[in-house]
C-alpha cells in the first residue's frame, strides 16, 4: 500500500525490473500487506558439527569446506588460530547427502549438541548429530519458540564477493586482539547472487561475516570503522538491519543500483512519508 492509499501488485512476471527494485524496499515504498511465496517441495536434513577446524585448513581448502553441505555455517571467536565450530547441514537425498567421518579437514565430529556460544546450553538449537528431520528443524540454528543466539546482543555483518573469502577472513582475524573483548561470536557462511537492487547479494556471489557483540553499544560503536577499514579492499556490503558505520556517499559507490532505487521510491512515495531518519542518511542523503 502506497503513501496514498492505493494497493499495488508487484510480480516477477509481470513487473521485472520494478519487481527486483521493490522486493528489499527498506520500508522507504509503502507498506506490505500482502505476500506470494515461490517455495518448492518439502525435504529432510541432517545435521553434523565438527569442533576446532584449523584456520589453515580452511584457508587451503575454503571451497570445498563450504560446498559440503546444502548449508554450511563457521562459528569462530577468532581465537587459537582456528574455526571453533563447523556446522554441515545436508539433504537426505541420493547424491547430496554428507557422509560424516570422524575427522573432517582436521576438524572432530562432536560427540554432542553444540551451541555455537560455547558458554550456553545447546537445548535451545536444532537437532544435530545427523538425526533426520523436516527441513524446518534443521536448517535455522536455534529451535523453534526458544532464545536464539545470547538473546541479549548488538549485531553486525558485511558481504564481500566469494573470490575473495579467505582474504577478507584473514583481515578481520588480523583484529582478534581488538574485537575479542567485545565480540560473543562470529558466523561465516556463503550467499548465491540474486537480482534484487538493493540486497547486499546483488550480482555477486558473496561470503558474509556476521557478529554477534555484547550489547555494548560505545564499545562495538569503536569497533566498526576498523572492522570496515580492514575489509575495505573488498567493497563490504553491510547489512541494511544490523549495525554499520559506512558512509552514505560509500554505500552509493557500493550499492550499484541505488539511484534507480531512490527513482522507484519517488514514483510509489513522491511526498516521502515514509522516510525516516535511517533512510534520509543512507539512501536519500545527496
Amino acid at each position: 500500500m502506497t503513501a496514498d492509499g492505493k494497493v499495488v501488485n508487484l510480480s516477477r512476471e509481470q513487473d521485472g525490473e520494478i519487481f527486483n527494485g521493490a522486493v528489499v524496499g527498506l520500508g522507504a515504498l509503502g507498506v506490505i500487506t500482502k505476500i506470494t511465496l515461490d517455495i518448492q517441495p518439502s525435504f529432510m536434513m541432517r545435521q553434523y558439527v565438527y569442533e576446532n577446524l584449523p584456520l589453515s585448513e580452511l584457508k587451503e581448502h575454503f571451497d570445498a569446506i563450504e560446498s559440503s553441505g546444502y548449508s554450511v555455517s563457521l562459528f569462530t571467536n577468532w581465537q587459537n588460530q582456528r574455526i571453533d565450530e563447523l556446522w554441515i547441514k545436508s539433504r537426505v537425498e541420493e547424491g547430496q547427502a554428507f557422509h560424516a567421518t570422524p575427522e573432517f579437514f582436521g576438524a572432530k565430529l562432536a560427540t554432542r549438541n553444540l551451541h555455537p556460544i560455547a558458554a550456553l546450553s545447546a537445548e535451545n538449537c536444532t537437532e544435530q548429530m545427523g538425526v533426520p528431520g523436516p527441513w524446518y528443524e534443521r536448517l535455522p540454528h536455534f529451535r523453534m519458540g526458544f532464545t536464539p543466539s545470547a538473546g541479549k546482543e548488538l549485531q553486525s555483518e558485511y558481504f564481500v564477493p566469494r573470490q575473495h573469502a579467505v582474504e577478507a577472513i584473514l583481515a578481520v582475524e588480523r583484529l582478534r586482539d581488538q574485537v575479542g573483548p567485545s565480540l560473543l561470536i562470529t558466523e561465516i557462511r556463503t550467499i548465491a547472487a540474486d537480482h534484487l537492487w538493493m540486497s547486499p547479494c546483488y550480482g555477486q556471489d558473496s561470503v558474509t561475516i556476521h557478529f554477534t557483540w555484547k550489547p555494548d553499544w560505545p564499545a562495538v560503536s569503536k569497533l566498526l570503522p576498523v572492522i570496515e577499514m580492514e575489509l575495505a579492499p573488498f567493497n563490504p556490503r553491510p547489512h541494511w538491519g544490523k549495525l554499520f558505520t559506512t558512509s552514505p556517499a560509500e554505500l552509493r559507490s557500493i550499492y550499484k543500483k541505488m539511484p534507480d532505487f531512490v527513482e522507484l521510491s519517488r514514483r510509489y512515495d513522491p511526498q516521502g512519508k515514509f522516510r525516516n531518519e535511517y533512510l534520509n542518511r543512507n539512501i536519500f542523503a545527496t
